[in-house]
């Protein structure tokens, strides 16, 4: 059926609702169907003209706590009490908003493209995981303030009420932990037009204030790191001698360790989900650490001067380089060189100028441009024999990879970093410079993962890593040269 037909018939599927924003829902929708219905010959356009104009997003309300207060009921309270009243209206508030939302999510998202079958019921619940079983729990405190609220609108304790209710929220960790896997998934059935003109359609309603699907999926991890911003406001009003200030402070104890929790999980499911794509040419390509690897530090995308793009990523454990591919229609991570684990890196901040872009050998011969805000890692073990220098797009970025490289390898026992001398007993020093001859020049980008071209040839990366012959058989170097037959290390920026 057409689309403007899916969409009549969406108007009907959606329950009655008390929310004016959801009710509205179906009436948005059939307008903008009379708009785009071309078989309706017989309709006047004078009709079709007065739903031309966009419909005005609906408005929240943000209407103060002694904005309901009369001239004589304000006279009656301190400044600092209705500040303090004001920050706890504001928690409230909140409140509503978000079970708001979270019907919203519901009720016009996820109903209407089940019953349309526009997703499948399992697509649906690892994008919106258990969102509507959250409500509850946000009802609950807005019964326990209801309850908590004394004739003149005051709420006299309300460090006892959060401090019982916060643990609640450790509801979240699993809803939190799959957010990445859920806006992939949401990506990619964006590429399907029945998904993309749902969504669109959805977007020009005024139930979605303009924000899209993701939005509101993501407005309850939002809105969990608000609660301590909240609660040290309600504190920061609140008298010391108040019997609230030693509640409010184990309630603000309290959501800090449960956004802590929160964090760590997500952290972790993160960095499986990335290990989950990474892809290997060979075995051998797959270090053990990969399976003690519980955090990502950071990770990026590298392009080198020919215009292939890498994608870097510092685990907790290993620094590996890919190459992003597609494998039937799924993004992956195809592992290139072999991963460097960080108890072996060395680190080294380079002054701008020190390289030129284009890769150390080809720079031998041509003026490439010198490179800005770069830095080099190497490794000490002889056995890996890899060096690369990176430049990333900005001072910016660039110390951000500074800092997550010095902190993991900060982190990594002393006891278990490599010996600082290679198999033919040359220095770090020495090895160092040998490896800088080597290495080549790739840049950080910020592009976007999707946007990765299918690169060739991807077997080229994976050839043998042999130490450079020492200077006294650069004659034998010349004649293997001349025959073809020196089989010079592959880098990075090939």
């Amino acid at each position: 059926s057409p689309p403007t037909t899916r969409v009549s018939s969406l108007a009907n599927l959606i329950s009655p609702s008390k929310n004016g924003a959801v009710r509205r829902f179906g009436q948005t929708i059939q307008s903008m169907s009379m708009r785009g219905d071309g078989k309706s010959p017989g309709a006047p356009l004078k009709a079709c003209s007065k739903v031309v104009g966009p419909t005005p997003p609906k408005r929240r309300n943000s209407t103060l706590w002694s904005e309901t207060l009369d001239v004589h009921q304000k006279s009656t309270f301190s400044t600092k009490e209705i500040k303090r009243q004001e920050a706890i209206h504001e928690l409230s508030r909140g409140e509503h908003d978000l079970i708001e939302d979270l019907q919203v999510a519901r009720k016009a998202y996820h109903d209407p493209m089940l019953k349309l079958s526009i997703m499948t019921e399992e697509e649906l619940t690892q994008i919106f995981g258990d969102l509507d079983a959250y409500i509850p729990l946000h009802e609950d405190l807005l019964d326990k303030l209801a309850k908590g609220t004394s004739s003149d609108g005051t709420v006299g304790q309300i460090g006892q009420i959060v401090m019982d209710w916060l643990p609640g929220l450790n509801a979240y960790r699993d809803y939190c932990s799959h957010q990445l896997a859920a806006k992939a998934l949401l990506d990619q059935k964006k590429q399907d037009r029945r998904v993309q003109d749902f969504l669109q359609r959805c977007l020009e309603s005024p139930f979605s204030r303009k924000l899209d699907l993701w939005s509101f999926l993501d407005i309850p991890r939002s809105r969990l790191v608000k609660y301590p911003l909240l609660l040290r406001e309600i504190l920061r009003h609140t008298p010391p001698e108040h019997a609230d200030v030693p509640h409010l402070e184990k309630a603000i104890t309290i959501i800090q360790g449960v956004l802590s929790d929160i964090n760590t999980r997500k952290g972790e499911s993160e960095c499986q989900y990335y290990i989950d794509k990474l892809e290997y040419l060979d075995d051998r390509q797959r270090d053990p650490l990969i399976d003690h690897c519980k955090t990502l530090l950071c990770h990026g995308e590298l392009r080198n001067k020919s215009g292939s793009k890498l994608h870097v990523f510092l685990f907790s454990e290993l620094l590996v380089l890919t190459r992003p591919v597609t494998r039937n229609e799924r993004s992956c991570f195809q592992v290139y060189r072999q991963p460097l684990p960080v108890r072996d890196l060395a680190l080294e901040d380079l002054q701008d100028g020190d390289v030129r872009m284009g890769g150390s050998f080809r720079g031998a011969f041509s003026q490439g441009e010198k490179a800005k805000n770069v830095f080099r890692v190497t490794s000490l073990d002889p056995s890996h024999g890899q060096s690369h220098t990176l430049q990333v797009n900005d001072i910016f970025h660039k110390q951000q990879w500074l800092n997550c490289l010095r902190s993991a390898i900060a982190a990594q026992p002393q006891q278990q970093r490599a010996p600082v001398r290679d198999r033919r007993g040359v220095s770090e020093g020495t090895a160092m410079t040998r490896a800088k001859r080597r290495a080549s020049v790739v840049s950080v980008e910020g592009a976007d993962e999707n946007d990765c071209p299918r690169i060739a040839d991807l077997s080229q990366g994976l050839k043998g890593t042999e130490m450079l012959p020492r200077s006294g058989s650069s004659g034998k170097m010349k004649r293997d040269w001349s025959h073809g037959s020196l089989q010079r290390r592959k880098e990075t920026g090939v």
